[in-house]
């Protein structure tokens, strides 16, 4: 034996991995042969472990720390060695180091829009992104599940897959808290706790821990968007002064498109807008008093404090189910002495029966 093989023999091997990226989940210590020295070092930092695998097999686990490698703290391995009394330099095992630490600014998104039923509007499409983190939490289940052999595993080679199963839950979840369409934007902290409760599971199934899944944005198509603004003005709004501008609008727009009438339309539409700002101007200046009982009766509510109305039966059921008039909504028509909650008049109880019953708490 030369010296230079001698002084080889003599050296301690150091194994450690020291992390510079933001991705890396698995790092494969390389060593000649994968020959490990007996008593050789292992530095183990934080947020990392230490995977030994021998022949396709997971041994020991490392922690961290810094290890002395021996038949001691190398149970499993010594086992699948067949080392009874301690073992000689050098020994053959792998040594993978599985990073710990949270992964953060994981992106996540809907490649297609996904259809949903609403009870006011229908079938609709939205779309949705946000981020989420994720962190190894079992090395062990999650070099035998994912990782496999890869020397060099990156979050690039599991985004898809984590992605997929998250819009899948998404779908899911939001399918089953049956929200009201506007209420998404007002309750993406909510709905972002119920998706990352359904998911967390199932990325525990590879060793995975999702510590943070956050809803960025859940958007629809514009059309419904302005559907839900002017339902949204029915509180300020009153209805009947809505209806007849939306009418002198369609009437306009007739006008508009038909050359050949458009002049007399235009003076019918210019005519009728007259007679609509005059009422309205005639009953700002008079004081408000409940009108006369008409042949159908309507009813006067107060909404955000105001009184509004008269309304017909057919609108205080829209408004029913916009949730705009409730059974603790006070009304009035002509004939009662006093204001009184819609839910105790037998005429209007029958409007918040055709309601959904409020979703149970789980």
């Amino acid at each position: 034996m030369g010296l230079f093989d001698k002084l080889r023999n003599e050296f301690i091997d150091i194994i450690e991995w020291i992390d510079e990226s933001n991705n890396t989940l698995v790092y494969r210590f390389d060593r000649y042969q994968n020959e490990i020295k007996n008593g050789a070092k292992l530095i183990v930092r934080e947020s990392q472990v230490a995977v030994f695998i021998k022949e396709g097999n997971i041994a020991d686990v490392f922690t961290p720390g810094t290890h002395t490698l021996s038949t001691a703290n190398l149970p499993i391995l010594s086992t699948l060695e067949g080392w009874k009394y301690g073992f000689d330099s050098p020994f053959k095992a792998e040594v993978y180091f599985v990073s710990t630490r949270n992964i953060t600014d994981q992106k996540w998104g809907t490649k297609n829009a996904i259809t949903l039923h609403d009870n006011r509007y229908g079938m609709i499409e939205i779309r949705a992104f946000g981020t989420y983190v994720i962190r190894v939490k079992d090395a062990a289940v999650f070099m035998k599940e994912i990782v496999g052999t890869d020397g060099y595993f990156t979050t690039d080679k599991i985004a898809e897959q984590l992605k997929s199963m998250i819009v899948a839950r998404f779908t899911d979840t939001i399918g089953k808290a049956n929200l009201p369409v506007e209420n998404y934007a007002s309750n993406i902290h909510g709905v972002s706790q119920l998706v990352h409760e359904a998911i967390e599971s199932e990325f525990e199934e590879y060793g995975i821990e999702l510590t943070k899944f956050v809803i960025e944005n859940v958007s629809m198509p514009d059309k419904v968007k302005e559907e839900i603004f002017e339902y949204s003005r029915l509180n300020a709004i009153d209805l009947d002064k809505l209806t007849k501008m939306k009418m002198a609008k369609a009437i306009e727009g007739a006008a508009e498109n038909d050359g050949t009438a458009g002049a007399g339309m235009g003076f019918a539409v210019a005519g009728m807008m007259n007679h609509v700002f005059q009422q309205s101007s005639q009953n700002q200046s008079s004081p408000q008093t409940p009108p006369p009982v008409p042949t159908a009766l309507t009813y006067y509510t107060v909404i955000n404090g105001q009184q509004s109305g008269p309304f017909e039966i057919d609108t205080l059921k829209q408004m029913a189910v916009q949730n705009v008039f409730t059974k603790e909504t006070l009304v009035w028509y002509a004939g009662m002495a006093n204001w009184s909650k819609a839910g105790v008049l037998p005429e209007l109880k029958h409007l918040f029966e055709l309601l959904p019953p409020p979703i149970p708490v789980q």
